[in-house]
């Protein structure tokens, strides 16, 4: 049988868990925003890319994005999950830009 203290402190650990998850579903609204406006601004690179000839695939530029993202890292823990997810934003803006410019009026999908 559970005590009268137990229950309590259970309680409260839901209501802290519960905190917790809406600050996580209030960043996630925030990142959600975030992303999309950041798939508009490569949209935008893609578009700049088509009429100077350069291709959407740009190592470099990938590499100082991570890096950037990296020098924010307070741990090493941080610093290896925060590439993995930057790793997963950089192909899927790679493909989404490859689908806008395969979109445009003229273009030649292959």
């Amino acid at each position: 049988m559970r005590s009268e203290s137990t229950v309590s402190s259970n309680k409260a650990h839901w209501q802290e868990l519960d905190e917790w998850r809406k600050k996580i579903d209030a960043i996630d609204q925030q990142l959600s925003s975030l992303l999309c406006e950041r798939l508009h601004c490569a949209q935008n690179i893609s578009s700049l890319k088509s009429r100077i000839g350069e291709q959407v695939l740009q190592p470099e530029r990938e590499k100082e994005v991570l890096s950037n993202v990296l020098s924010h890292a307070d741990s090493p823990l941080k610093s290896h999950a925060l590439e993995k997810i930057y790793r997963c934003i950089i192909d899927e803006t790679r493909l989404f830009q490859h689908e806008w410019k395969n979109n445009q009026p003229g273009s030649q999908t292959s």
